[in-house]
This record gives C-alpha cells, structure tokens and sequence, in this order.
C-alpha cells in the first residue's frame, strides 16, 4: 500500500537516487534510460507535481507530505487529479496541495483543497478500479493553481503502453520529487502496471504524462499502488474517470 507503507528499497538501490546528472527519458519512444528512477530536476513541468499535506502541516510542512498529486487542466483553473485512496485517507480534515514542493519549502505557493470527487465505486465500496479522483482547490486572488503553474490534460480511454510515460511523486521518506520514465503493461482489463523501482509510501496519486502531455494514468489502483517499491499499478482511465473528470471540471 503505497498511501501509508515505508518501503525501504536495498542500499545498493539509493545509488539510482544520488545519480542527479543523469538524463531524465523523454516520455514516448524517444531515447532511455527506460526503468530508472532518478530525483526529479526542478523545471517548470515537474512543477505541476506536488505534495499533499494535511492543513495543520502549512508553516511546518518538512516531514509532513503524505500522497502526491498533480494539476491538470480544466476551464476554472483550479484542478488537481491523485488517488482516491489519498483523498479518502484523510477523511473530514483539511488539506493543501504544495506544486514543486523541495525540501519544506514552497516555491508556488500553498493551496487550499476546497471540494473533492471521488467516484461512486471508490466512495461505495473501496474498488480498486475506481481508485482515481479529483481536489478543486481555492483560488488565491484572481488566479488559480493552473495560472501559476500550468497543467497537463487529463486523458481517458488510451491504450495501455501505446507510448511510454513519466511518473514522478514523492516518497514519504523524502523532500524532493522522484521520476522514472517507462512503458506501462497492462495488468488486467482494468489496471495498468509500470516498473519503475523506488516508488514506495507518498507516491500514491503519482501522475503518469506520456510525451504528448496527457495524464493517462493515476499511481494507485491494484494494492493501493503496488506492495512492493518496484512494481506500481494504475487504474485504466475509462468512462468512470472521464465522467467525474467532468463534474469535478465544472465546478468553479
């Protein structure tokens, strides 16, 4: 479960995370290193990446972050798509989404989570199918989070591993971003799965960006992401997510 779970990956894996200079691959068919997890360079689309925290951790929020999650866009401006597993997990209390969150430190801004959507088979059952949703976020003044940061599209009904995608969260046990880049297979009519090692507790709500800009899957799912830091799972984006997509898109 990768909502909660610390999984510690053996030593000889901290080196794939000490290994900064190396080349991030471009999501798509485009050149390697495919399977290798890097810490994420800080640019203007790892940006649209960030941590959840509960409201109480805003002024202390190193250590604080527990799922991840990312903005897409949407005509208000003000929208982000995680686990619903994450939403669920923090019940009735407040959150803030913190885009391009490093080392305790804000760099865009803290947003407040205003109103969620979480789908009727996520919210009636705990289906690992429904395992995707969405947190409309406040605005600050007259912008929204997608004025700040800019926004990748939320994509339904995409082939499983029709290109690669880049996947990139944050592990409970750190204060910078993770990234991997590899083609996702598929794991039953109903989850995707990608390889990618050192994707443990915190990286839940993971979004995964092919080369086209378009979030086609969610870390969650199967396990609640995955048992193990090596192997995370995603729900297979279908009709369920494109209709809460909508509802939560229209709200203001």
């Amino acid at each position: 479960m990768k909502r909660i779970a610390r999984l510690y990956a053996p030593l000889c894996l901290v080196v794939l995370l000490a290994v900064t200079s190396a080349s991030e691959a471009a999501a798509g068919d485009g050149a390697g290193p495919f399977g290798v997890t890097v810490v994420a360079a800080a640019t203007a689309r790892s940006a649209r990446v960030g941590a959840l925290f509960g409201a109480d951790r805003v002024g202390r929020l190193a250590g604080g972050h527990f799922c991840t999650a990312s903005v897409v866009h949407s005509p208000h401006h003000n929208l982000v798509v995680t686990a619903a597993h994450c939403l669920d997990a923090a019940g009735d209390g407040d959150l803030v989404f913190v885009p391009g969150y490093r080392d305790g430190k804000a760099p865009y801004g803290v947003w407040r989570v205003k109103r969620r959507f979480l789908p009727d088979g996520w919210a009636e059952g705990q289906d690992e199918d429904s395992d995707v949703a969405f947190a409309v976020l406040a605005e600050k003044g007259d912008e929204g989070v997608e004025d700040v940061v800019g926004a990748e599209r939320f994509a339904s009904r995409m082939a499983t591993g029709a290109t690669a995608v880049t996947v990139t969260g944050y592990p409970d046990s750190r204060e910078t971003p993770i990234t991997c880049t590899n083609k996702p297979t598929v794991h039953s009519t109903t989850q995707q799965r990608i390889d990618c090692p050192d994707f443990t507790g915190g990286t839940s709500g993971s979004p995964w960006v092919n080369g086209d800009g378009e979030v086609v899957g969610v870390l969650g799912g199967h396990e609640e992401g995955g048992a193990t830091a090596d192997i995370s799972y995603s729900v297979v984006l279908g009709r369920e997510a494109a209709e809460l997509y909508g509802d939560a898109a229209a709200d203001p």
